[in-house]
């Protein structure tokens, strides 16, 4: 199958520097055409997505930025441009691994029922932060079908066009949103067993890793308010979770402790309990402990972004993208 005459790619990026340049140079020769959408760079990203070929459309920043608005206006160019049947979205701080592209196009074409199909995307310096650990342990993802892919990800054109693309409004969680909706349509989500490509977080302050997590809990809250009705109840459980173990336990903790009540000893060890059976549920990891500590830990971030997202909701202001880079 010859990908170059039926396959488009989409790169969305800000900033990237040589990333942008690694990840342009893993897609050369394997596409008919390469969009790269530019949110506002003040490096070289222009000059080097044009030296490397790839059509380059700079998002009106005059609007909200959004990664959805930003993948939405690279696939709408290659759908007026380009006639293609698919279409690999890929992050400026990824690269392509080879042999991806290939095994993911015979996937498609051999079950004209998925409309998505996404593989082991590994994080490129796991040694070099927990933080960039734990992102590698949340891209291995089970093999199968899914409810969901991320942000890298080969998809069918006409699936995607008849849901209308993404939903340019979400700040994050945009590609799970988009999959509850293809699924709605009857569309199927795959996870391939193959490798897809290399991601760079670069996240090495705690700072970086709250404010990711904080985007995740707002985007927990946002999908369950869309889609948290039966039978979805999209990031409903996600959404109770963060609020139980971010808001809830530690006030009734505090509120105990203030009326001398004997029951706060209890409350106390549910955090230690929980990280313990986190660590024995996860043992496969390296540094299970670690990574059962930052899961446990990570239920403030998520819960400050799900009342982030409600306060909004409330004040009916208009969400800002949560960066972390």
């Amino acid at each position: 199958m010859d990908s170059s005459k039926i396959a488009g790619a989409v790169v969305i990026g800000r900033n990237e520097g040589a990333r942008l340049e690694r990840c342009l140079a893993s897609l050369r020769g394997q596409f008919h055409a390469i969009v790269y959408v530019d949110s506002g760079s003040t490096d070289n990203s222009i000059v080097a997505a044009q030296a490397a070929g790839a059509y380059v459309i700079n998002l009106d920043m005059g609007k909200p930025f959004t990664a959805a608005r930003a993948r939405n206006a690279g696939f709408k160019h290659l759908l007026h441009n380009h006639n293609i049947q698919f279409v690999q979205f890929i992050d400026g701080d990824c690269e392509m691994r080879e042999g991806w592209l290939d095994a993911a196009l015979s996937f498609l074409s051999q079950n004209p029922v998925v409309a998505v199909a996404c593989g082991r995307r590994r994080e490129r310096h796991p040694d070099a932060s927990v933080y960039n650990q734990l992102c590698d342990i949340e891209w291995n993802t089970p093999v199968g079908k899914a409810k969901a892919c991320g942000g890298d990800a080969l998809m069918r054109v006409e699936a995607l066009a008849a849901v209308s693309g993404f939903d340019p409004s979400l700040i994050a969680g945009e590609e799970p949103e988009l999959c509850v909706r293809l699924r709605a349509k009857g569309w199927e989500i795959w996870r391939i067993d193959q490798e897809m490509t290399w991601h760079d977080a670069d996240i090495s302050k705690f700072s970086q890793w709250w404010s990711r997590t904080k985007r995740a809990g707002f985007a927990y809250a946002e999908g369950a308010a869309m889609h948290g009705a039966l039978p979805e109840r999209h990031w409903v459980k996600e959404t109770i979770r963060a609020l139980f173990w971010g808001i809830f336990t530690p006030l009734l903790t505090i509120g105990l402790t203030i009326s001398v009540s004997s029951w706060f000893v209890f409350l106390l060890l549910a955090y230690p309990t929980q990280v313990a059976k986190i660590a024995v549920k996860n043992g496969e990891h390296n540094s299970p402990w670690l990574v059962a500590i930052f899961y446990t830990l990570a239920k403030f971030p998520e819960a400050a972004g799900v009342l982030k997202y409600w306060a909004n909701n409330l004040s009916q202001k208009k969400p800002e993208i949560i960066e972390y880079k």
